[in-house]
Parts: C-alpha cells; sequence; structure tokens
C-alpha cells in the first residue's frame, strides 16, 4: 500500500497504481499535514496583506488585490480561463498517472488545498473516471496549465470524461456517482493547475517503455550477430573495464549472457574474420551510452516525482514563497537526452537490419534463396529508414526554445511538455524498428543451422516463429511486421 505525501514514488509504484496492480491511500499523517497547511492559507486569506495566488490576481495581474468575497470565483476562472488546450486527447493512462503524481505532490502539505479536493480526485482515480486532456497547449512553465486545467475541471463539474472509449461531460458522470461539484476556496486552483505533472506523466510513461526497449534492443542485436554469425570478443569484460561506463559494463555483461553456450558462435570462434562492423561490434558503447541518458533521466524524475511543483509554496501562516518550482527545465534538458538517446538505438538497429540483406558471410541477399522472382525482405529496411529519419527529425530540443508569454511576466518557458510527446513518439517508432530486426535476425538464423544459439536467443526466435513463419517465398509481409509489432508492444520477448 502506498501512502501519498509520505512513501517515495518510483516510475515503477506509478505505473502499478495506475494499473490497478498497488493501492494508494492517505494517512493519518498526510491528513495532518495537508490540514495545517490549508489553515494557514485561510490565515492569509483573511489577512490585508497581499499575498500572491492567495488574495491576488495571476501572472501580469499579480498586484491585484482580491477581496475575500471574490476568492472562489477567481479560483474557478482561473482553471475555466487556462482550458485552452487543443488537439486530440492525451492517453487515458497519462490522465490517471497526472492525477496520481499530483494527489502525491499536494499531499506533503506545502500546497494550502482542502482534504475533500485531495479526496475527491483520490476517487477518480480509484473509479477509473478519467478526465479528457488535450494533448497540446502547455509551454511547461507556470507549469502545465492547461491540460492541468482541463484535467481538474470535471471537480467544478465541466469538461469531460472518458467512459471506456466514449466521451461524457463531467455534469452527467457526476451526477451518475451523486458527486456534487466542489466550489474551489483561496489558493485551491492555482494548486491545481501549477505544476509538472504533465511533462512528469508522459516522462513516466516513457522511462517504463524505454527500460523494455534497451533490453530488447540489446536481444536484437544479439539474434542479428547470431544470424550474421559475428564476433563475441567486443563484448569480453577486460576490454569495459579499462573504459568503466555504467551503461556500456551493463550491456557487455547482458551480451554475454546472450550468447551463452551458442554453439553458433562458438562454430565460427576461429574463422578468418578479423571484425564485424560498428553497428554489431560497438553495441555495448552505442546501447551503453543510450543506458546512461536513461539512469540520467530516471534518477532526475524519481526527484521530480516526489517534489512540491506548484507555486507558491505556504511555509506559514504569514509567508508564502512565490517561486519558480513549476519551471519544467530540470525534466526537459533531460528528456530531450532520453529522445536523442532512444532514437539512436533505432539507428543503430537499421544499420544491422541493412547488414543482414547484403549477402554476405552464408547468408542470401535479401534473406531469400530464391533471389530475382522473389524481393525477400529487400522493401521492409525501407519502413526503418524512413523511421529511422522520422526520429532524427523529431529529436531538435524543444528545450532549447523559449517563447515569452503572459505579457512578459513568464518570459523563460521550458517546452517540456512538448519534449515528453516527442519522447513517447520516438519510443513508438523504436518499437516497430526493433520489431523489423527481429524479423530479420529471425530469417537469418534459418540459414545457419543446424548450429543451434544460445537459449534466450532459441526462445525468442521460437516466439517469432509462433507468430511469423520463415518466408519462403514472397508474400504479404505487412502482416508480417504488424505481428512482430505487437509482439514488441506486448512485451511478449524474453529480455533477461
Amino acid at each position: 500500500m502506498f501512502k501519498y505525501g509520505l512513501d517515495s514514488l518510483t516510475v515503477t509504484k506509478v505505473i502499478n497504481i495506475a494499473s490497478g496492480k498497488s493501492n494508494a491511500s492517505l494517512t493519518d499523517e498526510a491528513i495532518e499535514k495537508v490540514n495545517s497547511c490549508r489553515q494557514k492559507v485561510e490565515t492569509m486569506a483573511a489577512s490585508k496583506n497581499a499575498v500572491y495566488g492567495i488574495n491576488t490576481g495571476f501572472g501580469p495581474l499579480c498586484d491585484v488585490q482580491i477581496t475575500p468575497d471574490e476568492t472562489s470565483k477567481l479560483q474557478e476562472n482561473l482553471l475555466i480561463t487556462h482550458a485552452v488546450g487543443v488537439g486530440n486527447p492525451i492517453d487515458k493512462q497519462l490522465s490517471k498517472i497526472m492525477m496520481i503524481c499530483k494527489v502525491h505532490a499536494l499531499c506533503q502539505g506545502y500546497s494550502g488545498i482542502r482534504l475533500k479536493v485531495i479526496e475527491r480526485i483520490i476517487y477518480f482515480i480509484e473509479n477509473d473516471l478519467l478526465p479528457v486532456v488535450p494533448e497540446q497547449g502547455s509551454v511547461g512553465a507556470s507549469g502545465d496549465l492547461a491540460p492541468l486545467s482541463h484535467l481538474f475541471l470535471p471537480l467544478l463539474g465541466e469538461g469531460d470524461f472518458w467512459i471506456d472509449n466514449k466521451i461524457v461531460s463531467a455534469k452527467e458522470l457526476l451526477a451518475k456517482h451523486n458527486l456534487q461539484p466542489i466550489t474551489l476556496q483561496a489558493k485551491e486552483g492555482l494548486a491545481l493547475i501549477n505544476g509538472t505533472q504533465f511533462i512528469l506523466a508522459h516522462t513516466i510513461v516513457g522511462l517504463n517503455k524505454m527500460k523494455y526497449l534497451l533490453n530488447l534492443a540489446d536481444v536484437a542485436g544479439a539474434m542479428s550477430i547470431e544470424g550474421y554469425k559475428g564476433s563475441a570478443s567486443p563484448f569480453k569484460s577486460e576490454l569495459h573495464q579499462i573504459r568503466p561506463f555504467k551503461g556500456t559494463i551493463k550491456v557487455a555483461k547482458r551480451m554475454r549472457m546472450l550468447f551463452k553456450d551458442s554453439k553458433n558462435i562458438m562454430s565460427h570462434e576461429d574463422c578468418e574474420r578479423v571484425q564485424d562492423p560498428y553497428s554489431m561490434r560497438c553495441i555495448p558503447q552505442v546501447h551503453g551510452a543510450s543506458r546512461n541518458a536513461y539512469y540520467h533521466l530516471n534518477d532526475l524524475t524519481k526527484i521530480e516525482m516526489n517534489s512540491v511543483t506548484d507555486n507558491p509554496i505556504v511555509l506559514s501562516d504569514t509567508v508564502a514563497i512565490s517561486g519558480g518550482n513549476f519551471h519544467g527545465q530540470p525534466l526537459a534538458m533531460a528528456i530531450d537526452y532520453g529522445s536523442l538517446a532512444t532514437a539512436e538505438l533505432g539507428n543503430i538497429s537499421d544499420r544491422r537490419s541493412y547488414l543482414l540483406l547484403e549477402g554476405k558471410y552464408g547468408l542470401p541477399p535479401l534473406l531469400t534463396d530464391k533471389g530475382g522472382l522473389n524481393s525477400g525482405f529487400m522493401i521492409p529496411q525501407y519502413t526503418t529508414a524512413a523511421l529511422v529519419t522520422e526520429n532524427k527529425s523529431l529529436c531538435f530540443p524543444p528545450s532549447a526554445d523559449s517563447i515569452p508569454t503572459s505579457l512578459g511576466q513568464e518570459d523563460h518557458v521550458s517546452m517540456g511538455s512538448i519534449s515528453g510527446r516527442k519522447f513517447n513518439q520516438i519510443l513508438g517508432n523504436l518499437e516497430k524498428i526493433l520489431a523489423i530486426e527481429l524479423m530479420y535476425a529471425a530469417q537469418a538464423i534459418e540459414f545457419r543451422r543446424p548450429e543451434k544459439c544460445s537459449i534466450i536467443i532459441e526462445e525468442n526466435h521460437a516466439i517469432i516463429r509462433n507468430k511469423v513463419d520463415k518466408l519462403e517465398d514472397d508474400r504479404l509481409l505487412k502482416d508480417d511486421i504488424n505481428a512482430m509489432v505487437q509482439l514488441v508492444s506486448e512485451r511478449a520477448f524474453r529480455v533477461q
């Protein structure tokens, strides 16, 4: 049982809570912190002293003081006016993760929101009442204002929910659950829509996928080397201990595990070939560099998901600090690094697929022994080439850009929301690139029979053959590619 506001979140914990594998709850300690901070806000709201976000306007209107009678309307207007997102709705899982992360941040006792608002959000989470959130509109500073506004409009009875795959108005669904809309009070609208939860949710989902694809890339590389009859010597421990990058050492160790007891690899240890092309020989260095980027992004994400990122931060009855914890730059730059690392996994995978088509070292050109009449596997590599180039174009770092907003009050923004969306697009393309390499590698291994590969490679070869037959004569490969992509997306392969 995860305890909001007290325990530490990790990517795995968030994914498990969102998928229903783990439960999360409020504790007496968290409730005490929330109520204590709320009392401080109410004291400041009743004061004649101007305190940003509590009894003043927002952004360029921060010098305009608001009367107590206007406070509720101000907070509701904040959500309504900031809900200006456009584009397709984000995945429902992302909406749920955003709410989980927001609850955890609010429960740390610095945001000044009432307990009843947090409890309503938890009700949404536990009952899969997932708000509809457009994917575009956040610049990633002052938090993810537009998407968070859409996320929490249903608290007011505005906006929409997903029910299965249908969009239903919040008014209709709240009535169905016998829930009354909540009237926001001082500071609450700002606490809800200030924060980095849109950026954070995309990062969490991306990291969860990237972890698997890093391991699968090693498997695909090993299968390609088996099919190519490449050398296992570049993965020896002694080589990597003298250049001990964490990711490189990890990948080299995994490659040794993937080749363990391979009769096919051992059958040509004394051949005359001196070395393999870089895309096979340098797998530890290239895959390892991508792992280093993963480690870095994962470490920063752990900090972010256990932080308070709204504004202002309430410290006492008289002190509320207006700072910049909502700025997305700490994650945005690292997400862009992760995008580059992901794209490179696809880049080197495409090169290995190409090598398997060249017709060298006992493999027939295009992986078909009936060339001429048959094109074999010529054309799927066009697809990987297109996906690799698309990923390269997606690697422009949004965090390098900034466009001032809010009449210059918000004069530097992170664009981290765009970074997060692009990160997941690149990961989706990588799934397809690796699926095609695995299909190629399985075909290449057929030409090495009767030699057997390692146990783990043979298991993965069997997983492929259960869905995709060896190519003898040309056939519609679209179905094969779709089956391979499904195997990858369902995480059907053994990667450990």
